[in-house]
């Protein structure tokens, strides 16, 4: 069920992407700060409280349907809830616009453009960033983007599946990251969480993420070039252990021969420094600590396309291998 679930989600998604605005999306900021406005008062176990209600009942009650469906009307609805709950947590569409407006805005030699649309895209100030710096920025947040809305979502959902724990994982995934930025210390919400919670959500997102991210990068090695990426990896590893962004980033670097890191974008709100994912901003990693590689160009984010998507085939084969050996088992 997993396969044909994952890829029946990914082609309607392609066919039909989630609008940006949506009742969905609008109930999950709404039940995040509902959950935050009731439930946290800024103790240890308050702050727990409310991470496990927020991350962790919306993914039993989707498993509960689950299990329903299965045992009182059958697998085909049961698939369908799947693919329902995938098309919602699954896919490139959710980000790709972007990035396809900055890449053509490059291709067309209009810089200002895909500056403009950068900032629009990350709320940051880019208007200074020379060209280089724009593509460098583009790679680093669409390769994060495509793990968090693709691969960590494939690897929880796979991993429960197989356990009769149907779309659990996928809902779990997904929300793990969204309340560790909608609670973080400068989302602009009408009750900001304590900063205990604040804490916990990073901290548990770290853990849960822990897992896929190492998985996408090892994919990237493979479909890219494998030593290179495995051993910016492993340097970026030893500086940065608790760094999952920047372990996906570095073995992005290495597997298509492009230097990333380095100095960060800033905020267009407030001003303030916002780290570009994976690497502190101002801090140990600065413009010299980058990786090796070639200075990044427009050329590269047609690598990256190539690079995810050979990825995608790699999570595909493999579902399928799994699957298949499964039914002759």
């Amino acid at each position: 069920m997993s396969f044909f679930a994952i890829l029946i989600a990914l082609l309607l998604e392609q066919a039909r992407p989630l609008a940006r605005s949506n009742p969905i999306h609008a109930g999950l900021r709404a039940w995040a700060l509902s959950v935050n406005r009731n439930f946290d008062a800024g103790t240890p176990a308050h702050a727990w409280l409310a991470w496990c209600l927020g991350v962790l009942v919306p993914p039993l009650a989707v498993l509960g349907v689950h299990w329903a469906l299965l045992e009182y009307i059958g697998w085909p609805l049961a698939l369908l809830w799947n693919v329902a709950v995938l098309y919602v947590t699954l896919g490139f569409r959710q980000f790709s616009h972007h990035f396809t407006g900055i890449r053509d805005a490059l291709e067309e030699g209009d810089a200002a453009e895909a500056r403009l649309r950068l900032a629009q895209w990350k709320q940051v100030d880019a208007s200074e960033l020379p060209r280089s710096e724009v593509v460098r920025h583009v790679i680093e947040h669409s390769v994060i983007a495509a793990h968090r809305h693709v691969f960590g979502v494939l690897a929880w959902y796979s991993v429960l599946a197989a356990f009769g724990l149907g779309p659990a994982g996928a809902v779990l995934y997904r929300l793990a990251e969204f309340v560790s930025r909608y609670w973080a210390p400068r989302t602009a919400t009408a009750h900001p969480a304590s900063a205990r919670l604040q804490r916990i959500a990073a901290e548990a997102w770290m853990a849960i993420d822990w897992l896929p991210a190492r998985l996408t990068a090892l994919c990237f090695a493979v479909v890219g070039s494998f030593e290179e990426a495995i051993e910016g990896w492993r340097f970026h590893a030893q500086r940065f252990p608790n760094d999952n962004d920047g372990v996906i980033l570095a073995a992005t670097a290495g597997a298509i021969n492009v230097r990333l890191g380095g100095g960060a974008l800033r905020s267009s709100a407030g001003g303030e420094a916002q780290a570009t994912p994976g690497f502190e901003a101002g801090g140990e990693l600065g413009d010299s600590d980058s990786t090796p590689g070639r200075e990044p160009e427009v050329g590269h984010l047609r690598s990256v396309v190539g690079l995810v998507w050979r990825s995608v085939v790699v999570w595909m084969l493999l579902l399928a291998l799994l699957t298949l050996a499964r039914l002759l088992g």
